[in-house]
């Protein structure tokens, strides 16, 4: 009986720890919020056939560089990234680590909880 009794208090104690290391993909994202963020960046990534930055629409499970319209730098055409949520987050941490020589003037969201969030508001643009 005891020793049953210690591996469920091992469990209980080690149970919150774990939590800390699950990937942040398995926590809730707050799209809402992702949204709000997400006003900024829209100032340069519109709809418009003259924007700063390429549409965003339908980013998540895109490559890199592939609207025709727009005129990527060298370094994102040479990227040659698929947009998932994994490449989303290390993007949106640090854009010019990710891809040096972009041309995008953002250094980055420091809050890992912000880049969650942002990266569940851009899969619901479809």
């Amino acid at each position: 009986m005891m020793g049953s009794l210690r591996g469920r208090c091992v469990l209980l104690l080690t149970a919150p720890a774990l939590s800390l290391l699950a990937p942040a993909s398995l926590l809730a994202a707050d799209a809402a919020h992702g949204k709000e963020l997400f006003s900024a960046c829209a100032a340069c990534h519109t709809e418009l056939p003259d924007a700063t930055g390429p549409s965003l629409k339908g980013v998540v499970g895109r490559k890199s560089a592939v609207l025709e319209d727009f005129p990527y730098s060298g370094p994102m055409r040479r990227a040659n990234l698929l947009w998932d949520e994994a490449t989303l987050r290390e993007y949106l941490r640090d854009p010019q680590a990710k891809v040096k020589g972009t041309r995008m003037p953002f250094s980055g969201f420091a809050d890992p909880r912000d880049v969650d969030d942002v990266v569940a508001y851009l899969a619901t643009l479809k």
